[in-house]
């Protein structure tokens, strides 16, 4: 009986074709409809999950590490249209910051942690200087290398190049002489 085997068969397929729908059942019982990014110093948040209500589509919190109440960090009202509502803050320090948005209807849109780095600006030991190419460039031949090689190096080379073409010879002699051994 063959019948089993297109079953088989088709389990990946299933599979493949289940697990995008799983991933996003799973999120979106997580409640996680924002997005959150930062650029240098900057926070921001962005959701479409809320909906006006008396004038306000709701409030995003900065939570810092030693904070833990939505109320506790750094409130900020979103604004936007009805395809999308977002919120920043700027001049943040570097660290670990979880952000919340709540809704106008005091619903919770979503919470995600983010990191904020250093910012790097280019400073006068930074910026990427003009420097002068060598003077002879890059040397055509053998090897193409900017460095010239002195005798000693060229003759170790040879040595090394010279002893695997003897050593392979004699192995390739031997294997013929001999073709029962291996």
């Amino acid at each position: 009986m063959r019948i089993f085997q297109p079953l088989l068969r088709s389990g990946p397929v299933v599979a493949a074709a289940a697990l995008p729908l799983a991933l996003t059942a799973g999120q979106a019982a997580a409640g996680t409809g924002i997005s959150v990014s930062t650029s240098g110093s900057t926070v921001s948040v962005t959701t479409s999950a809320c909906s006006q209500l008396n004038g306000s589509w709701g409030t995003a919190s900065l939570l810092g590490s030693g904070q833990a109440d939505f109320a506790q960090g750094r409130q900020v009202a979103l604004s936007g249209t009805t395809a999308g509502q977002s919120a920043a803050w700027s001049n943040i320090s570097p660290g670990t910051y979880t952000v919340i948005v709540v809704c106008s209807n005091n619903s919770t849109a979503g919470t995600q942690t983010v990191i904020v780095s250093r910012a790097i600006t280019p400073s006068a030991t930074t910026r990427p200087r003009a420097t002068a190419s060598p003077s002879r460039g890059v040397m055509g031949g053998v090897g193409g290398a900017v460095r010239d090689y002195g005798t000693a190096t060229l003759v170790a080379g040879g040595a090394l190049v010279g002893s695997g073409v003897i050593g392979a010879a004699w192995f390739l002699r031997r294997r013929r002489s001999k073709p029962y051994r291996f």
